[in-house]
């Protein structure tokens, strides 16, 4: 009888559960710190650096992983390949959270949160790219939540709203795709207001078509990257139908994921062409820009067309998790590393122990919202009463 007490105790006691705790409990304090002692308290942000890890990594790394989500619905809804029906939702899912918690990191990072809804319903600032990535972020956050809402409406036994949302599926999902090519593209049109701040070799007149392509395999990439946990994690959550088309879906992002990033590839050398940057590759932070290139471009793209060839996902998974390594390599370099490369290393940022943790702890929020989610809705099965809509 005690043993049997003392179950769902010791249940509870899990390593995950025992670490989540620990970070949020200190993403706790340091928000507190946060919001009464004022950002700087917080942050090594200054002056030449305005911009830190929470735009670096957060938002500009949140929101082109989040990118899942316009892929995986164009490729079932638009393209009409229904193989990959059963990764919609998990890829919705992931991309709402992705980019509630930008969002939700922003707060941290604007000097007035409170005034974050300005722009849109009360002052526009029609002539300004960030009016324009807030707007669309603003808007394209609404369409997740609507193209979420069905599971959550055949979880509460709604069947009369969710028949209506699920007739909106196709013009949702067009509406997504336009709005993620123009604030995608627009995410990197706002490093180009710093031509003397960033090295010449991210610096380019094609930064929206390169952050654009670059969000289309980081998206496939995070799927096959979330499935993979989802697998190791929450196999029991999935139904015969998603486990049958898992493989599927792996292996065609995998093909199409390899031919995006050559083209990548590609276009990149194109522009060190036009703009006859040829000479920096010579310099020390030429190296760093081919590591980049090669090593987290090329070399997964070459994985992935190898592992899409053979049918061998270890392989593509883990060239999944070597490209989302890559997106945030990229974005990171673009917003922190290579910019205000002029300066001396005294005077570079580097973000604060506070500034990290607080980093890790949205991430983590993001990742028990997504377990909690995935454990009580149909987003990894179909529910047994919908099976035929």
């Amino acid at each position: 009888m005690g043993a049997q007490m003392t179950q769902p105790a010791n249940r509870k006691l899990t390593p995950f559960n025992v670490i989540t705790g620990m970070i949020i409990v200190a993403g706790i304090i340091f928000t507190v710190l946060r919001f009464t002692k004022g950002i700087g308290a917080v942050t090594n942000l200054d002056n030449n650096t305005p911009w830190g890890i929470w735009i670096g990594f957060d938002l500009l790394c949140g929101v082109a992983l989040a990118a899942g989500g316009y892929t995986t619905s164009a490729a079932c809804y638009i393209f009409g390949l229904k193989q990959y029906h059963s990764a919609v939702r998990p890829a919705i899912l992931t991309a709402f959270l992705g980019y509630a918690l930008v969002v939700f990191a922003l707060h941290y990072d604007v000097g007035r949160p409170w005034r974050l809804p300005y722009p849109i319903f009360i002052s526009q600032g029609t002539s300004s790219l960030l009016f324009e990535v807030g707007l669309c972020v603003f808007l394209y956050l609404t369409v997740l939540f609507i193209e979420f809402t069905p599971a959550a409406f055949e979880w509460l036994g709604f069947k009369k709203i969710r028949s209506v949302v699920v007739k909106l599926t196709l013009l949702l999902t067009i509406f997504g795709v336009v709005l993620s090519t123009l604030h995608q593209s627009s995410l990197g049109a706002l490093f180009m207001i710093a031509p003397s701040k960033l090295h010449p070799l991210w610096y380019s007149g094609y930064l929206p078509v390169y952050f654009f392509i670059s969000s289309m395999f980081a998206g496939m990439s995070m799927v096959i990257f979330e499935g993979t946990l989802a697998h190791r994690w929450l196999h029991d959550k999935m139904d015969e139908t998603h486990l049958k088309e898992a493989s599927g879906v792996a292996l065609g992002f995998a093909k199409a994921a390899s031919f995006i990033m050559m083209g990548y590839l590609a276009i990149k050398l194109i522009g060190i062409s036009i703009d006859d940057n040829w000479q920096y590759l010579v310099t020390g932070w030429g190296a760093w820009f081919l590591f980049e290139l090669l090593g987290f471009v090329a070399a997964p793209a070459i994985l992935f067309a190898m592992g899409a060839r053979e049918k061998n996902l270890t392989m593509v998974r883990w060239a999944a998790g070597w490209t989302v390594l890559g997106i945030i390599l990229n974005r990171l370099n673009i917003s922190i590393i290579a910019f205000n490369y002029h300066l001396p290393s005294a005077d570079r940022y580097f973000p604060s122990l506070m500034e990290i943790g607080t980093s890790v702890f949205i991430v983590t929020i993001g990742v028990v919202v997504y377990r909690f989610v995935t454990t009580r809705m149909p987003i990894l099965h179909e529910h047994p009463d919908y099976k035929e809509h």
